[in-house]
């Protein structure tokens, strides 16, 4: 067999794996994923302004490695995707700390230690293309050494990445004093904190919980499906063959905006806002691959009335082939068989959510329009809900004209309530989370003048009907509300 090697230039490479489309969350996250592949319990993301100078450190606590592993990690794809990997680790093509690194910066620097002995090397991109040779430099020039001294404090274990000469920073533009861009600098760093709540939430909670700090502040979890409040409505899950495993599909519609705080309405929106974050979630060994996109499902948009729809999906680690999971771990492609399930899951969640969103709009009806529509009045005031007949409907007034009702409008009137128990805006409205069930009259205690005025009229008509007084008040005192209530039937 005849054949040349045709080996990748270094140059053309690195331009190669620099324009992976990473942005800097995203290349932030990857470096994540090793820190928890390394079984850190803590991950601190730094950011520090020092104008052209200025750096980002990504460090951790976490198993470190010895000198010949490192080496192995800091060479392009020296473990592809079908290297064994342990059941914790995130990685797949083994070229996401370079590539991450080489998209934000152009020195890259990781310094290490397993058992007490730091070991260090440095890409420096402009080594390798003046080179053109794949020149991993043993430790790193004394300014970085002084900033990796200072970093690793006294730890004798884990793992330092460092970004210097940063993409966007480095030029001779950008001075300390530099207010606007060192804003923006630290506007990136809340963008980052924010995009690690989201994709890493599963491992800020719960019995392997690990902590995230980006620049001292802790990272907090953000769950796309509001999990533990009572007005969320989970629908069944279900499970798919898939490979030697199986996929989990859950799917939730989220409460309406009053059914929320106004914090819990402007958190359930997440770092991209409510109309970016309806659909899928998939989840791979429990780290956010997708953040709400409708995988491409035929007619399937976004639109305002689906933003209450979001569907989680895990797949298994040994499938990222049939999902064709990317080099950023951001994109998935779903397998054929499986987009059937998907889709009708997708549009029973879609028809939920509308619905939600359309009963709501019927409340708002209720509440703010003519008054003469509808037969029952809806309300939530002081946090209670109360249900009242609608005195200014024409049957109503009908039927409290002076001089009594006719006996016709009055069997439409009943009929009209029996038809209209207005079922729908009491459960759009009722907050299941809270004690704001109606309560008859105020609800138990002394009788107001509404409740003895009505109370007397039932007495009267006991009475008519040939009970004796006191057997009328017996019956009062046990027919609710007023069997809560203290008046002349009680006493």
């Amino acid at each position: 067999m005849n054949y040349d090697i045709a080996a990748p230039e270094p140059a053309g490479m690195v331009a190669s794996l620099s324009s992976f489309g990473y942005s800097l969350p995203a290349a932030i996250a990857d470096l994540v994923d090793n820190s928890i592949s390394a079984k850190a319990s803590s991950v601190d993301v730094e950011f520090t302004w020092a104008g052209r100078d200025s750096w980002v450190a990504v460090v951790d606590d976490g198993e470190g490695m010895t000198a010949d592993e490192l080496v192995t990690a800091m060479t392009v794809a020296a473990r592809g995707p079908a290297t064994p990997r342990t059941a914790t680790d995130l990685g797949r093509f083994g070229v996401g700390l370079k590539s991450a690194s080489f998209s934000q910066a152009r020195q890259l620097t990781v310094a290490t230690s397993a058992s007490g002995v730091w070991h260090v090397r440095t890409w420096d991109l402009d080594v390798v293309e003046k080179s053109g040779q794949w020149r991993l430099l043993h430790d790193s020039d004394e300014a970085t050494t002084n900033l990796l001294d200072r970093i690793r404090g006294t730890a004798d274990r884990g793992t330092i990445v460092l970004w210097r000469r940063l993409n966007g920073y480095h030029v001779d533009c950008v001075t300390e004093d530099d207010e606007a861009t060192q804003k923006q600098f630290y506007a990136e760093a809340t963008r980052v904190e924010s995009h690690l709540g989201m994709i890493f939430a599963r491992f800020l909670t719960g019995s392997r919980r690990r902590t995230i700090r980006v620049s001292g502040s802790p990272v907090d979890p953000w769950d796309p499906f509001l999990a533990g409040h009572p007005s969320v409505q989970p629908l069944p899950v279900e499970r798919f063959p898939l490979g030697a495993g199986s996929v989990r599909v859950e799917a939730f519609v989220l409460p309406s905006a009053q059914r929320l705080t106004q914090a819990e309405y402007e958190k359930a929106g997440g770092p991209r806002g409510w109309l970016d974050q309806q659909g899928f979630y998939v989840y791979r060994r429990d780290r956010l691959i997708l953040a709400g996109d409708w995988l491409g499902q035929r007619g399937l948009r976004r639109e305002e009335k689906y933003n209450l729809a979001r569907i989680a999906v895990d797949i298994p680690a040994e499938t990222d082939v049939e999902w064709s999971v990317d080099v950023r771990k951001s994109s998935v492609v779903p397998p054929v068989g499986l987009r059937p399930h998907l889709r009708r899951i997708a549009l029973q969640a879609r028809r939920r959510a509308a619905d939600v969103l359309r009963y709501r709009g019927q409340v708002a009806a209720r509440t703010h329009g003519d008054p003469l529509l509808y037969a029952w009045n809806v309300r939530r005031t002081n946090d209670q809900v109360t249900c009242r007949i609608n005195r200014s409907h024409p049957l109503v007034k009908a039927a409290l004209r002076p001089g009594g009702a006719d006996p016709d409008d009055m069997r439409a009137l009943i009929r009209l309530l029996e038809e209209t128990v207005p079922v729908t805006a009491l459960r759009v409205m009722h907050e299941t989370d809270t004690s704001d069930d109606p309560e008859p009259f105020g609800g138990p205690g002394p009788a107001d003048a509404g409740a003895t005025e009505v109370a007397q009229c039932i007495y009267k008509a006991l009475v008519s009907e040939g009970r004796s007084p006191a057997a009328a008040r017996e019956r009062l005192r046990t027919m609710p509300p007023f069997n809560q209530m203290q008046g002349f039937w009680s006493g």
